[in-house]
């Protein structure tokens, strides 16, 4: 392993370093410099370096041109340099800060085993001495004091120098560490320092170096002069009409040697003028430019415009994809994509097909498409990418709750960038891809800003077509980009950002769609991810059915894909062991299931299970994971007229509570009891599970029923569910989430549902399945609730106390 010998510390280096390509920019050892890291493979060598405390080798490239270099593209030295601190920058940047350490000659260069991955060098074999040596040589002294003394005019001469720089590297130290400090801090073509950092003689280096040094303080002197003069006559000609003489105004000739450009801005320059750039654009560019050409290349503020010219340029502002408005394709493309999802491939082929008929951009629509996780939402929106021919965009915007991460920081901010709205545009080259905003239902808020407020201006057709990033301060137009939004949820998004979307629900996947999901797509892309693309292995109907009932409880696929997953890992396992062949036949039933993932978790039919129901109700919920099936459970117990509501029930709910045990107060004389009945017991009402929280008014006429089974001991139909608000007088009125409660009373093997009258419309919008394998019932009143509800109850004898007697306990 070779080691790096330095004044304060013996460095060992290991024998293979990440190479990280820089352009325009030469490394030398002693320089402390943070640098902002985008390019793939610079991340990569990042990644492969470890973090703080790594090591990697940065190498200048030959060419600042090349996107991604090879090793034919690199210098065949570089410095070995230590990670001192390495953060995220956002959109797969890095701000890291740099130390080199010494210098490396390259012996080999390789790339990584990754397909992306970094390039690896193989250092020269031998210690790596970056000090002096002890006693010093004769004339390294003389040569020392003349590079400090040449640096020190050099800064005074040089405009881009800070004042403070030339003191701090001029005192006295290491011959061999002031050099390199010195080399690191010429502001001089990339060329002639990399010729320096080749140098592997010390002495040769500084003389080198002292050289060029004194070739650049006399281009500064003459400078000087000519500046001088031509300030002294400025002076003379503006004295002239003073003294009342008149004249033809004086031509000035070269008086001496001019420098080139600057080559540190000649790469922003030549960018400059190579982009397609609107007006306001390109006014704004070269104004930027022509500050930037005033400033020190080491400055921060050139840095920060430098950046902010790289992002004008880099953005699409009228490059378009063509568009493939043919509808039979994009039709063949989702439908091989997705199974189901009728309404949204709809949705999307009426826009296709408008494209069709339509010259120009057309204004596109912001869709929002809502339903449980695991449903297909994100992967539908890359296949509508396809489907179109565009690029796609993904933004997620869970947790996040800056404003600046839309509308991007201002400038005067240290690392400010443009918000994620630009990143993604400038990540995909073109002013018209399909952009998926995705979990817009978690955006947060704090003293930060709103972001769902800044998404307005974004959604809205009328104001995108002059979006404005705090970062760039221009007018980007959007208005080409077709906006998807995904969400759990709409209670999360805000009005007015809601009204800018249209909505698309996706509902939880019945038990036939997944098992058709599970042959066509999941379980064909796990045996090719593990291995066994081909091999006989049959999942059979009765292990798939087997792991929808006993296995998975979700509106969407995902836990059925890492269940299957889990499946073929078993089988693979069984390969790799020797005890089963890839070409041997595998028939996975019921039995090797229960073997392979172990004892069922959960019991599809624990809701509609016999025995004693007194008490019990199955109500319908809505929970952004799709719908599901809740147990109300009433207690009636001697006590003195107290109620407890347990099951982490929120306010609404607890009001719902209250409601049905004050009907059941008011109809206590129709319901056989007494009307003062509620003096002499307590009343628990409990939900489980407990420590779910749980709210809405739904629930209302459920725990009614709960409560009068539990009040006249009459027990509930078990394969019955139900979901409604109920009033004080006994009325039903409608609720939300219909679709998803009726999709899981399926799943949960209800054969009845209740449902309000006010909901009946939408029993018609419901898939075909669940309307014939499930009876709806839409009520309007709890009597014909109870009377779907609750089983016959034994007949009883007249209640002189009631007033009057129900023959067989409650109304038929």
């Amino acid at each position: 392993m070779p080691t790096l010998t330095r004044p304060d510390e013996i460095v060992e280096v290991p024998d293979r370093l990440p190479v990280l390509a820089l352009r325009d920019l030469v490394f030398f050892p002693y320089v402390v410099l943070p640098l902002l890291v985008g390019r793939p493979r610079s991340v990569r060598a990042l990644e492969a370096a470890g973090g703080p405390g790594g090591l990697v080798l940065l190498v200048a490239q030959r060419s600042a041109t090349v996107e991604d270099p090879g090793p034919a593209q690199l210098h065949g030295v570089g410095t070995v340099a230590r990670i001192v601190e390495s953060q995220p920058a956002g959109e797969g940047t890095v701000r890291v800060v740099l130390e080199g350490l010494g210098r490396g000659r390259i012996q080999e260069c390789s790339w990584g085993p990754e397909a992306d991955g970094a390039l690896f060098a193989v250092l020269a074999p031998g210690d790596m001495v970056e000090r002096a040596p002890d006693p010093l040589p004769p004339g390294w002294g003389a040569l020392q004091a003349q590079l400090q003394e040449l640096y020190s005019e050099y800064a005074r001469l040089h405009e881009q120098i800070p004042p403070g720089t030339a003191p701090t590297l001029t005192a006295a130290g290491d011959p061999v560490r002031q050099a390199h400090l010195l080399a690191g801090h010429l502001l001089v073509p990339a060329s002639d320092r990399q010729a320096l950092l080749d140098e592997d003689d010390p002495e040769t280096r500084m003389t080198l170096l002292r050289a060029l040094l004194e070739r650049e303080v006399e281009l500064l002197r003459v400078e000087a002069r000519i500046d001088e003069a031509v300030r002294r006559q400025r002076e003379a000609d503006r004295d002239l009409p003073e003294l009342g003489e008149t004249g033809p105004p004086r031509m000035w000739g070269p008086v001496g040697p001019t420098r080139e450009p600057d080559a540190e801005w000649a790469d922003a320059e030549r960018a400059v003028a190579g982009a397609v750039l609107p007006p306001h654009a390109r006014e704004r560019a070269e104004r930027e430019l022509a500050r930037l050409k005033r400033l020190n290349p080491v400055s921060p503020e050139a840095a920060v415009i430098r950046s902010y010219l790289d992002w004008i340029v880099g953005l699409p502002w009228s490059v378009s994809t063509p568009e493939r408005a043919d509808v039979a394709r994009a039709a063949e493309i989702l439908d091989g994509a997705h199974y189901g999802l009728g309404e949204v491939k709809e949705r999307i082929l009426d826009h296709i097909a408008v494209l069709s008929l339509v010259d120009g951009d057309l204004q596109g629509p912001i869709l929002c498409l809502v339903g449980p996780p695991g449903v297909g939402k994100t992967s539908l929106g890359r296949n509508i990418a396809r489907a179109l021919g565009r690029e796609f965009v993904r933004v997620s915007l869970g947790g996040v709750r800056d404003e600046a991460e839309i509308r991007g920081h201002r400038r005067t901010y240290v690392g400010a960038l443009p918000g994620r709205i630009l990143q993604g545009m400038r990540r995909m080259g073109t002013r018209n891809p399909v952009f998926l905003l995705d979990e817009v239902d978690k955006l947060a808020r704090d003293a930060h800003g709103d972001p769902a407020a800044a998404l307005l201006e974004v959604l809205d057709p009328e104001q995108n077509r002059s979006f404005a990033d705090h970062y760039l301060e221009l007018d980007y137009d959007l208005s080409g980009v077709l906006w998807l939004a995904t969400a759990n949820t709409l209670a999360g998004i805000p009005e007015p950002l809601r009204d800018r979307m249209e909505v698309i629900r996706l509902p939880g996947y019945l038990d036939t769609e997944k098992r058709v999901i599970a042959r066509k797509f999941l379980w064909p892309k796990q045996m090719a991810q593990h291995g066994l693309a081909g091999a006989p292995v049959v999942l059979e109907e009765e292990a798939l059915a087997g792991i929808l009932d006993g296995y998975t409880r979700e509106a969407g696929v995902r836990e059925l894909d890492r269940r299957l997953s889990q499946v073929v890992r078993k089988v693979a396992r069984r390969v790799a062991e020797g005890t089963a062949a890839v070409g041997d036949a595998v028939g996975i039933d019921g039995v090797l299931l229960r073997e392979f993932l172990g004892p069922p978790p959960y019991d599809r039919n624990e809701h509609a299970g016999g025995g004693d129901r007194v008490g019990i109700a199955n109500g319908l919920a809505w929970t952004p994971a799709g719908g599901e099936v809740l147990d109300v459970e009433v207690s009636v117990v001697p006590g003195n007229g107290d109620m407890q509501l347990t099951g982490t029930l929120g306010a609404v709910m607890k009001e719902s509570a209250l409601a049905a045990v004050t009907y059941a107060r008011a109809r206590a004389r129709m319901l056989g009891l007494d009307p003062r009945f509620h003096r002499d017991v307590d009343l628990h009402i409990h939900i489980p599970e407990g420590a779910t929280p749980k709210d809405g008014p739904s629930a209302g006429i459920t725990i009614a029923v709960a409560l009068v089974s539990a009040l006249t001991g009459t027990p509930s139909r078990s394969d019955v569910a139900m979901t409604g608000e109920i009033t004080l007088r006994g009325r039903v009125l409608p609720v939300g989430g219909i679709r998803e409660k009726a999709v899981a009373a399926l799943r949960s093997g209800m054969k009845t549902v209740i449902v309000p009258a006010g909901n009946s419309s939408e029993l018609e919008m419901l898939p075909p399945e669940v309307r014939e394998r499930v009876r709806f019932l839409a009520v309007s009143s709890m009597d014909e609730v109870l009377e779907a509800a609750l089983m016959p109850a034994p007949s009883r004898e007249a209640d002189p106390g009631v007033g009057f007697a129900v023959p067989g306990g409650l109304p038929q």
